[in-house]
């Protein structure tokens, strides 16, 4: 157990808690610039991270709330699963025949930190539009109901999550801030709160899916997930509860400079 690493897992879990960004966008790129690690091995260990804690936020959703469209996330996975595996057999081949994949997973981590830093700018304005249409928030009524390109709005959700799935099995970025906002505009009429918590269930499968081929990889560093795992459990408890107290409308510009800045050094190093 390494007390710097369990430190930074409680400062980024605090971060989660009060704003509601993805860890990996944090995690990540601290894990590579703090602390040395390989590119691989942070987004690796990363995703297995992602999984064990967005677990527990999915019971809150489904349990207490009610608040996961079950069939969104069907439609989510049935692109993001088979590409999640399709990456990691492409990474797998490479490494088999000598190919270094460090290259490739820095340069996407990058795009995909860039994309996280724009999609917290619109997030809001997203929002806003969809309460002047006015939320469609019956869990028997179908999604289609909320959507916006109606009879495409299958495929296109599908696409959604095949991008997703190619992005966050090579950066562990994106499942959190991307997935949701991809939904917001796909879907302006569901409440803000269905549109977490389903794009959290679909997280779950997709991140553990992608940090399994990437622990067979041998991309993982249990020790380090442990210390993670040890300080960011309490420190998203406690963000959870600051959040109401934070005035969010700073911190996410700051927030999303900052990841703008760390996208574009891994896109240009």
């Amino acid at each position: 157990m390494n007390l710097a690493y369990t430190f930074s897992g409680f400062m980024v879990g605090l971060l989660v808690g009060v704003t509601g960004v993805g860890g990996g966008s944090l995690m990540t790129p601290l894990l590579v610039f703090l602390f040395g690690f390989k590119p691989s091995v942070a987004v690796g260990t990363d995703l297995l991270f992602a999984a064990i804690t967005k677990t527990g936020g999915v019971w809150v959703h489904h349990g207490k709330h009610g608040s996961v469209d079950w069939r969104i996330v069907g439609w989510m996975a049935l692109g993001s699963i088979p590409f999640a595996l399709m990456t990691l057999y492409v990474l797998h081949y490479l490494m088999s025949i000598g190919k270094e994949t460090t290259g490739a997973i820095t340069f996407t981590l990058g795009i995909a930190l860039v994309l996280t830093a724009c999609s917290l700018l619109v997030r809001s304005m997203l929002i806003s539009r969809a309460k002047k249409l006015g939320p469609i928030d019956d869990e028997h009524s179908n999604p289609q109901n909320a959507a916006r390109f109606k009879h495409l709005q299958i495929p296109a959700t599908v696409l959604i999550g095949a991008v997703l799935g190619v992005l966050v099995t090579l950066s562990s970025v994106g499942a959190g801030a991307l997935g949701t906002v991809a939904l917001l505009f796909l879907y302006p009429r569901m409440t803000t709160l269905k549109i977490v918590g389903t794009d959290l269930a679909h997280a779950i499968p997709l991140t553990a899916v992608a940090g399994i081929g990437h622990l067979s990889l041998g991309n993982v560093d249990l020790i380090l997930l442990g210390s993670l795992l040890v300080g960011s459990l309490p420190g998203i408890w406690i963000g959870s509860h600051l959040s109401a107290k934070i005035p969010e409308r700073y911190l996410r510009p700051v927030l999303a400079l900052i990841l703008l800045l760390i996208g574009l050094k891994f896109v240009l190093q």
